[in-house]
This record gives C-alpha cells, sequence and structure tokens, in this order.
C-alpha cells in the first residue's frame, strides 16, 4: 500500500491502459483534468500486453489499425508488415505511451477491487488490491472487451504435473515448447494463431476440437517506407473512411446486393474478397450473409470448398475441421497462416472432442469421456473470455442504493449504448456490452469514437457546471430495445457462441456487441452531442 494512496482525489479514474485507456488518460488531460490510470500489468498495451502467445498478431491492417487524432504521430511509426505480430504491437503502443508522456500517469501493477458510488458527495470511491484509497468524480472504465479469460476450465488443472498456460495469461519470459509433447485446448483464432505457430517445434501436438471455425488464409505482405508513404498521405481519407463503414474498416458493402448479382458477378466477389487475404469476404462482400439463410449457406459453401482443397480432401480432417452447423461470418472469422495445412503434419494430431468430449486434467495430461488419457507436457488453454461483461463483473461495482453491477448483469445485461449503465452515474465505459466492439469492429475505430463521446459529454457538463450524469431508464431501455432489434434481424442470435455469452455458464443470453454498424451508431452518438445529449441527465 502506498500512504500516498489514501484519500487521493482526482478528476477521473481510467480503469485499464490499453489502446481506450491511454487515449482517454490523453483525451482528459487536454481538459485540463487530475487523471489516474489503474493498470493491472506491467506496462501499456492492454491486448497487446497480455496476448503475448505464439502468433498473436493483429488481424486489421496496420494502417487503419491507428489512433486518428495525429498525422505526426501516424507517421511516427513504421509497421513492418500489414498484420504485425503481438511484440510489434506491444512496442508501437508503448511508442505512443513516450510520445504523449503518459507513463506518469499510470499506476501499474495494481489492479481495482471495488468502485463504489458515494450518493452524499457525488464521487466514486475506488480501493486496489494494493489497499489503495482513491476518490474520483469520473469512473471510466477500459477494461477491454475481451479482456477476462476463462483459466480454470476443467476439473483436475491443479492437479497436471506439466505446466498449463492461457494464452491470454501468457508468461513474459515465454515457455519453452521445444520437443516437448503440447495440447492446445480451442480452435477459436488464438487457438487457430497458437497451434499453426508452434507445430514446428514441438515434439508432438494434439489440437482438442469440439467447435470448427471458418477461417481464412491472411495475406501479410512485408511494408517499406514507401507503402507507409502512400498511408501517410492517405491519412485524412482513412481517418473519415473507418467512422463512415460497417465494421470500422477502410472497406465496406457499398451497396452490393446478392440478389442483383449474377451467380458468375457473385462467384468473382467472393474470390476476389478470399484472396485478399484480410477480413474484407466477411464485412464487405454481401450483408444478406448475415440476414438471410439461404445466401449464408452459399457462401458458407464456398468457404468450406476452399477448406477442403487446404485439407487434400482428407474425409476425417474435413468432418473434423469444417463449420456445417453454422453459417460463415455468424462466429468471429480468424485469419490464418498454414493452420489447415498444419494438420497435415506427421507430429499433429486432432483429437475429436464432439464426440469425445474431455473429461478432466489429469496428472499425466488430458482425460476424455472414455477413459483414453492423452499424455502431454504442457497445456495451452485457448478457452476463450467472459467477453464484454466479464472484466467490470470482477470488479465490485456498486451505484446508486449500493445496487450491484455484477448481480444485475447475472440476471439481464444492459447498458446506454456501451457508455453508461443507468443507476451508476458518473461510470462510463468503453468496449462493453451493446456498443460496436470485438465481435464486428476494426478495435481502434470503435474506441476512440467511445473515448471522444464520453469526453464530450464530460465536458459539455463541466461547461454547465453540472457534476453528475447518468442515463435515465428510458434512454436505456430503448436502446437496449433498438439493440435487440436489430440483432434479431439477424442470424447472429441463432448460434452459440462468446458473442451471444453462451460460453459462460449461467450467462444470459444476449448479443454482447451492436450490429447496426459503427456507421449507424457512430450517427447516433452525434446526433446525442448535437441535441444536448437526450435521455441523460445532468445534476
Amino acid at each position: 500500500m502506498n500512504v500516498e494512496n489514501i484519500g487521493k482525489s482526482y478528476d477521473a479514474i481510467v480503469i485499464g491502459a490499453g489502446v481506450a485507456g491511454m487515449y482517454q488518460l490523453h483525451k482528459l488531460r487536454s481538459l485540463g483534468m487530475s487523471v489516474r490510470v489503474i493498470e493491472s500489468a506491467s506496462g501499456v498495451g492492454g491486448t497487446w500486453y497480455w496476448n503475448r502467445y505464439p502468433g498473436a498478431r493483429f488481424d486489421s491492417q496496420a494502417e487503419i489499425y491507428q489512433y486518428w487524432f495525429s498525422k505526426e504521430l501516424y507517421e511516427s511509426w513504421q509497421p513492418s508488415e500489414r498484420f504485425p505480430a503481438q511484440p510489434e504491437s506491444e512496442r508501437w503502443l508503448n511508442h505512443v505511451a513516450d510520445k504523449l508522456d503518459l507513463h506518469q500517469d499510470i499506476e501499474f501493477n495494481t489492479r481495482v477491487d471495488s468502485a463504489h458510488w458515494q450518493e452524499a458527495d457525488g464521487t466514486w470511491a475506488i480501493r486496489t488490491d494494493k489497499g489503495d484509497q482513491l476518490e474520483a468524480r469520473y469512473l471510466i472504465a477500459c477494461t477491454g472487451m475481451l479482456s477476462a479469460p476463462l483459466e480454470d476450465v476443467f476439473k483436475g488443472q491443479s492437479t497436471f504435473q506439466g505446466q498449463i498456460c492461457h494464452t491470454s495469461r501468457w508468461p513474459k519470459e515465454g515457455v519453452d515448447l521445444k520437443r516437448k509433447r503440447v495440447a492446445v485446448i480451442g480452435t477459436g483464432a488464438t487457438g487457430i494463431q497458437a497451434t499453426q505457430s508452434i507445430a514446428p517445434e514441438v515434439e508432438n501436438l494434439k489440437v482438442f476440437v469440439r467447435t470448427p471455425q471458418y477461417t481464412i488464409p491472411m495475406r501479410n505482405p512485408k511494408y517499406t517506407e514507401e507503402d507507409w508513404k502512400h498511408w501517410s498521405k492517405n491519412f485524412t481519407y482513412l481517418k473519415d473512411k473507418v467512422l463512415n463503414t460497417f465494421a470500422g474498416f477502410d472497406y465496406d458493402f457499398d451497396g452490393r446486393s446478392w440478389h442483383t448479382d449474377t451467380p458468375e458477378q457473385r462467384e468473382q466477389t467472393l474470390e476476389k474478397l478470399y484472396n485478399d487475404g484480410s477480413l474484407a469476404l466477411w464485412l464487405s462482400s454481401y450483408p444478406e450473409m448475415f440476414t438471410d439463410a439461404e445466401v449464408s449457406e452459399e457462401i458458407s459453401q464456398f468457404v468450406r470448398v476452399k477448406m477442403r482443397e487446404r485439407l487434400n480432401n482428407d474425409p476425417d480432417l474435413c468432418n473434423l475441421l469444417i463449420p456445417t452447423s453454422y453459417g460463415f461470418g455468424t462466429r468471429r472469422v480468424p485469419l490464418d497462416t498454414g493452420y489447415l495445412e498444419t494438420f497435415l503434419r506427421p507430429n499433429v494430431e486432432a483429437v475429436n472432442c464432439r464426440e469425445t468430449p474431455i473429461e478432466s486434467i489429469v496428472p499425466e495430461g488430458v482425460l476424455m469421456q472414455d477413459g483414453t488419457v492423452h499424455e502431454v507436457d504442457i497445456i495451452v488453454l485457448a478457452t476463450g473470455f467472459d467477453a464484454g461483461s466479464g472484466a467490470l463483473t470482477r470488479i465490485d461495482i456498486r451505484g446508486k442504493e449500493g445496487r450491484s453491477l455484477k448481480e444485475e448483469w447475472s440476471n439481464e445485461i444492459r447498458t446506454a449504448m456501451g457508455l453508461q449503465v443507468h443507476g451508476y452515474p458518473n461510470l462510463f465505459t468503453t468496449g462493453a456490452p451493446l456498443a460496436p466492439s470485438a465481435a464486428l469492429c476494426n478495435m481502434t475505430t470503435c474506441l476512440q469514437q467511445q473515448v471522444g463521446w464520453i469526453t464530450d459529454i464530460i465536458q459539455y457538463a463541466e461547461a454547465e457546471d453540472k457534476t453528475v450524469i447518468e442515463p435515465t431508464k428510458e434512454c436505456q431501455d430503448e436502446w437496449v430495445r433498438h439493440h435487440d432489434e436489430v440483432t434479431n434481424q439477424t442470424l447472429l442470435p441463432l448460434v452459440d457462441s462468446w458473442y451471444m455469452g453462451t460460453n459462460v455458464p449461467g450467462k444470459p443470453r444476449r448479443l454482447l456487441s451492436y450490429c447496426g454498424g459503427v456507421n449507424n451508431y457512430n450517427q447516433h452518438c452525434v446526433e446525442l452531442a448535437r441535441n444536448n445529449y437526450p435521455g441523460f441527465v445532468f445534476a
């Protein structure tokens, strides 16, 4: 405990020093506010600090996974390739923090345990795991959409005689995988990256497959100085473009329709976007894939054919690794670098968890329900996250009259645009449920837009000499109704996935990310600000 942090008061406390938290600190400091960021890691970066597992990298292109408030900052860092790997991403964010002199206002290696609203004086009382007791008028949770890892997943994990590593808590010093028998449990985007990266160096790799994923080969060319001069020249165009597309990328659906294109035009479009080696096939081909089951099936079949070719049409591998029970794009679409081909290696085995689920972890390795034990030295848990809500419900957040956010969200997850929650004055959130976030958004686009809106409403309140900001119940109810109405026009809620919270037992089922489009969401936020924030109470 730092005695200097007993009763210390700030204008704002920000939780998290990732992409959003760093920008929020910069924005609030520009208003002349006293700000402290609380960060559980030893450095900045958020996602790009914690996710240092082998193969971790962007799947948004480097030229648009950027901060947009300074062309000079944009030009000052040249990515080495289209989709940089984790170490480079972490260095980039440290570069940003150094340029903006952010480190001085960040408390590292510290976790927020609780935050309680004090009605009498209109402040938040914040307690940390170090015993710090802080106060702030505004509490801004930049805790991340995918930052609450599901680590204790299987019975018996503590009995394992080898090493267990969750991908999101990979040891900073690394893990010696050479000539080891390794298990990877999970085949989402993270499991795919880890599998394809470690297979060449391990003695034997067993990948435990339950839910297969549609996956697209990544095209990842190196970037030269000339390339970056080209992107820098287009800075203003890109900055405007990403805020006005469906998913916050520089590509979009652009009015193309499945029903008016000929079969030849459809095939040509799908081939072109597939070969782009980005998420463009998912987020800029045909919007009907999200709403029309027949279109979804045809596009899914297009991707399945590609996947079968990559697996040499091996019937067992195709049956296990190619999805058929859900449509392309209704789950997170990963980009890969030789993932499917990895299963053709002699040292790699795909273990079918659909037919025979995992029973538990035993001292020797992984025990299946049929009694088979897969003996391994290292277990890699690519088992995902308590997405959207988990990072917030792991903090004891209490609003008016002691109401508990964890308890409320255990019954139903509700927010006002993912930016505030009724009953929790002066609490703001980024990357939170019911806003565009990791599911259908280039995160730097969405996080900066949300940070900008939060900063603007705080500045508005300060100018009006108001100290408390809270959405009305009616405002929140209207947003939840709209969110659900848009969701139910799509195929997304028909599929079990972390999008819907179904990967966490007992979690209320609701699409965690707004799917009405980053462009539409942004326009709604702009209109609220233009009309002096109807639905929000200032006191």
